[in-house]
């Protein structure tokens, strides 16, 4: 399915079971992808997470019905899924800047959050480096966390400092490794590989690893091994100081490549970012690369 139409496909299911709609998970399941890559597509295009976009417009359709009907706060809270009218009233105040009683007074005090139609505009500019790769299945070893879809963008950096602040000062510090983790962070690279893992058994989670290629050996306490299947890889790269050049790769692949290509379907539910060893992260010539599975179109 074309990217495009299933950026529309999503948009009108929720608006279609937005009283009933669950969550990510069961709009990604409707439009048979990735719930990481419908996620980050949809934040890339809109602005907004799909947990977002479903609370803001049920809080948007709650505030019409208090203008336009005389139901109890109650009712209307439990009808958009709120258990309480104290639970409501909180989200509701956050979303409208004003309690459900003023907007039943007076409707212009409403916030508008309108359904979103999408249209994708190909424009030309800077041509996107990338290349398409076949990898046989290879297995990594690093650091494990759960991450929620909603706030994984603000919360994994926080977990790359914390991660090298924990485990590795001494290396840092060039004074050489002297646990068997630091050992393992030197003999397997660690910090190479970024990976974000769709399989995690909390619903609106995933797994991410901050890893490096697996060279054998023992595995330290509070690290884990995951083997990436062989894969076509679409490999972008990414030059200049991070985050910002990779998040703007990020920003073309999902607005600009995928619905412009006509080669290639998104694959798997997994993708990885890779960092080069050498170099400053901070320097504009810094090289990093994103990296999405991918399959011919059939």
């Amino acid at each position: 399915m074309e990217w495009l139409t299933i950026i529309k496909d999503a948009i009108e299911y929720m608006e279609q079971n937005l009283l009933t709609v669950t969550g990510p998970e069961e709009v990604a399941k409707h439009a048979y992808i990735s719930t990481i890559y419908l996620q980050r597509g949809f934040q890339v295009l809109t602005g907004y997470t799909l947990g977002e976009y479903i609370r803001n417009r049920r809080l948007f359709e709650a505030g019409l019905k208090l203008t336009q009907t005389d139901e109890k706060v109650i009712d209307i809270a439990l009808e958009y899924g709120y258990e309480t009218p104290e639970s409501f009233t909180k989200a509701f105040t956050r979303f409208h800047g004003t309690t459900p009683i003023e907007v039943r007074r007076d409707r212009s005090k409403m916030q508008l959050f309108l359904p979103f139609h999408v249209s994708i505009k190909i424009q030309g500019g800077s041509k996107m480096n990338y290349t398409v790769e076949k990898t046989e299945a290879f297995t990594l070893i690093g650091f494990e966390r759960l991450f929620s879809l909603e706030t994984s963008y603000k919360e994994i950096p926080d977990f790359w400092a914390e991660m090298y602040k924990i485990h590795a000062p001494n290396i840092f510090a060039g004074k050489g490794p002297k646990t068997e983790v630091e050992h393992a962070i030197m003999e397997n690279y660690i910090g190479e590989f970024g990976v974000c893992i769709e399989d995690a058994p909390a619903p609106g989670k995933f797994r991410y690893m901050i890893a490096g290629p697996y060279q054998g050996g023992k595995v330290p306490q509070g690290m884990k091994l995951y083997t990436v299947p062989a894969n076509m890889w679409a490999k972008f790269a990414c030059v200049g100081t991070l985050p910002n050049a990779m998040q703007s790769v990020n920003t073309k692949i999902w607005s600009e490549w995928l619905p412009g290509n006509k080669e290639y379907d998104l694959a798997g539910k997994y993708n990885i970012e890779w960092y080069s060893a050498d170099g400053d992260p901070d320097s504009t010539d810094y090289e990093s690369a994103i990296w999405i599975p991918v399959i011919p179109k059939k």
